[in-house]
């Protein structure tokens, strides 16, 4: 029988439909669910609008394909809102099911078992990253998640912070990779497993959009995107790129989703500040995630 998952994110709203490890339905919206919450601590009432509209959308597929297990979570934003209870309800009311709120703990966990599946264990130990609007979460382990750190930046939270202007200055750049920078020295301190993965897996938005810039990807391509290979060189021009260009010119880049395109260069932030810190030389893209992870949970 078909399973379900629905991921209400920071910046996007995700689903995705399986049945014994094939995807029936996988969609993202962005919703942008988190917008203004780190500086409010309150979801806006128009965020939570847009987010309960696609999980009515997200109901009728998941009946439609005759789901009858459902998972729905909710991640940073939801558990920095002092009215997170006001969006679980409404969604409730949408879904038919109350979202559980993930600790970043469980969310790196579960990131971490969808972005693996796939891989084999000779390629570990992995590191694997989780670039969100709202937080980004750090795991290492081969079979299992042995250690987890889950960090408050992300694309739509250092922009909100640090990005106001258009295109940044360099002074907002070189603060919000600073912030990143800081996180990722303490993660190396705390877990010195991340000096000696083997491979660096690199999830959500973020990342896939680094890579399908790179690529230079006309329209959204899961089999282009998935397992790309994306060098610490790329990472740096597309940066240099996006962040030196005004929204009007940088929603023109073949690979950006003009919707994510005011948060990306907040998101390469992080991305940057992780690789120089860590001296990463390529990360291995993963569109396999935190949903993944989700289904593997409900199915037998």
């Amino acid at each position: 029988m078909p399973v379900a998952a629905i991921d209400c994110g920071t910046n996007s709203t995700r689903l995705l439909i399986d049945e014994g490890g094939r995807t029936l339905d996988r969609r993202m919206v962005i919703t942008r669910l988190g917008r203004g919450v780190d500086a409010t601590g309150r979801l806006d009432p128009a965020a939570i609008e847009r987010t309960i509209a696609v999980l009515g959308d997200y109901r009728a597929a998941i009946e439609a394909a005759g789901a009858t297990k459902v998972r729905i979570t909710a991640t940073s934003a939801a558990r920095d809102a002092a009215n997170a209870d006001d969006f679980f309800a409404a969604a409730e009311a949408a879904v038919g099911l109350r979202p559980e709120l993930l600790s970043g703990t469980e969310e790196g966990e579960l990131s971490f078992a969808g972005a693996t599946a796939e891989l084999d264990p000779a390629q570990g130990p992995f590191l694997v990253v989780d670039i969100g609007g709202g937080s980004t979460e750090c795991m290492v382990g081969t079979s299992d998640a042995e250690a987890v750190r889950s960090y408050d930046i992300g694309s739509v939270r250092l922009t909100e912070k640090h990005l106001s202007s258009d295109p940044p200055e360099p002074e907002e750049l070189s603060n919000a990779v600073a912030e990143a920078t800081e996180l990722f020295e303490g993660l190396r301190r705390e877990v010195p497993a991340v000096d000696h993965a083997k491979t660096v897996v690199g999830l959500a938005g973020t990342v896939s959009t680094v890579a399908a810039v790179e690529i230079g990807l006309p329209e959204y391509d899961r089999r282009r995107i998935h397992h790309f290979r994306l060098t610490r060189a790329a990472i740096e021009d597309v940066f240099r790129t996006l962040a030196t260009e005004p929204l009007a010119d940088r929603v023109h880049n073949p690979g950006l989703e003009p919707a994510r395109a005011d948060v990306i260069v907040g998101g390469c932030c992080v991305l940057v500040a992780l690789v120089r810190t860590l001296r990463i030389e390529e990360v291995l893209v993963s569109e396999s995630d935190i949903l993944d992870g989700l289904v593997a949970s409900l199915e037998p």
